[in-house]
């Protein structure tokens, strides 16, 4: 995949200096036109690939060069038709727009609507950042044959400051979105954890612990672990009281009632301690809210754990990696409204 990148880029840099070269010979013949449009159609191409490829690049995205080279061609063809002002119509901006969706959904194939749309964004910044980066240049070196017709810029500036103004931009983009994903990273270790049982919800946060790999042993259910504070809402009192009689089978005096068919006990292990025993309660649904989805997980178990788990109290409840990618999932639903 490098070498293909490394091709293309070389590829559009000889395309730059060829075009600079016509253009300069041309200018002193006097046929100005005619070449103008090859220079702004090659110009076009090779910047269009490098944003594509650039954007591509950050976004981490499957690199096609034959899908990057269509995209950048069509978008090079309107390039020449703007200059020109065939019709006014080209130049509108839901036109403009329409055109930036085909060459991201060209270049990259995306699967649905929503990466459509985040490619789409990434495009725009990635084009901006580039074009923000080779005028601050165009500034300080003030080539004397510039000339902006219908929002296309030509004109004889030297190929440095377009080379130049691609790696400053990458460079400024994969920082920007290094840092932009570390701050969401803090975000994306929680959701939204609803637990629905006997006609009672209870909606808490969950920190999303990759070491969570709880399952009832008979079952393989998965196992939610949450304070038993939080559940004081759901569950009667006595029961949360009473969490070790119930695990050793030693709970003639606490009343059960329904809930004795939905205890489980669950052996864990952790730092410190070894043989741990959880009791855990199968609740009738359980929802995470998670990238902006609300799924229905099959079969889940409360862990119900003693002590707290945040001393910050930033959660409340731990869950495994493995439910949020989908694993349990029987059913994406709608929004729903918890009491």
């Amino acid at each position: 995949m490098n070498k293909c990148i490394a091709k293309c880029i070389a590829n559009c840099r000889d395309c730059l200096c060829h075009a600079t070269r016509l253009q300069r010979n041309t200018q002193k013949r006097g046929d100005a036109l005619t070449v103008y449009l090859d220079i702004i159609f090659l110009e076009n191409l090779c910047i269009n690939c490098i944003i594509l490829l650039a954007t591509a690049l950050i976004n981490k995205n499957t690199i096609s060069i034959i899908r990057i080279l269509l995209s950048s061609f069509i978008g090079s063809i309107y390039a020449v038709v703007v200059y020109l002002s065939i019709a006014k119509v080209f130049s509108n901006i839901i036109l403009k727009i329409l055109l930036s969706v085909c060459m991201v959904h060209i270049a990259y194939n995306p699967k649905n609507i929503k990466a459509l749309l985040k490619e789409l964004v990434l495009f725009y910044l990635t084009s901006f950042t580039f074009g923000g980066v080779a005028f601050a240049l165009l500034y300080f070196v003030k080539p004397q044959e510039i000339l902006i017709k219908n929002g296309v810029l030509i004109g004889t500036y030297p190929i440095k400051i377009v080379l130049t103004g691609v790696i400053v931009g990458f460079i400024i983009m994969t920082i920007a979105f290094k840092n932009f994903k570390k701050r969401l990273s803090k975000k994306d270790m929680f959701c939204k954890v609803t637990i629905k049982l006997k006609d009672k919800m209870k909606t808490i946060i969950a920190m999303i612990d990759t070491g969570n790999l709880l399952r009832e042993p008979l079952s393989g259910c998965p196992v939610v672990v949450v304070e038993k504070q939080e559940l004081l809402d759901i569950v009667p009192e006595e029961i949360l009281n009473n969490l070790e009689k119930i695990i050793y089978g030693d709970y003639n005096n606490v009343t059960l009632e329904e809930y004795a068919s939905k205890f489980r006990v669950i052996p864990f292990t952790s730092l410190g301690k070894e043989n741990g025993l959880l009791l855990g309660l199968k609740v009738d649904d359980l929802y995470v809210e998670y990238d902006e989805q609300e799924n229905n997980i099959e079969g889940a178990i409360v862990g119900i754990y003693n002590k707290k788990l945040s001393t910050s109290n930033s959660y409340n409840a731990l869950i495994g990696l493995d439910i949020i990618n989908e694993e349990h999932i029987i059913a994406q639903l709608p929004a729903i409204s918890h009491k």
